[in-house]
């Protein structure tokens, strides 16, 4: 049984891979999972690979979703990109980036505010 917390995620993660596509960006993996952490979304941009965090959100909340970015959650994304890359044989001069998609989603007038926030920090 699915709740709404994952439902509006599924949504957001919907959402963002249409966002990402429209401006130029190339699918390459979704819910990349691993025992210890996991990444929404993995695209490429021109030759730079791009990790996407989305969060997502029913606007009724008073935050901003992209500040649910733990340092847990950072850690996680660090460890999960390193494993990404070492398993996929990535060159270690492959230049990436971690981005974060905050979705903010308006149920009644059945759209979605997007705020792309390039190359976070993970520290």
């Amino acid at each position: 049984m699915t709740t709404e917390k994952q439902n509006i995620g599924k949504l957001g993660e919907d959402i963002a891979v249409k966002y990402l596509e429209k401006h130029g960006y190339k699918i390459l993996d979704r819910n990349y999972r691993k025992p210890w952490g996991e990444i929404d979304i993995i695209a490429q941009q021109s030759q730079e690979l791009v990790f996407v965090e989305v969060k997502a959100q029913n606007q009724k909340f008073e935050w901003r979703p992209e500040e649910n970015i733990t340092r847990h959650k950072k850690h996680q994304l660090s460890r999960i990109v390193t494993t990404y890359l070492k398993a996929n044989k990535i060159p270690e001069d492959q230049n990436w980036r971690i981005d974060v998609l905050g979705i903010t989603l308006d149920f009644k007038t059945k759209n979605a505010q997007i705020e792309h926030i390039q190359n976070i920090v993970l520290t």
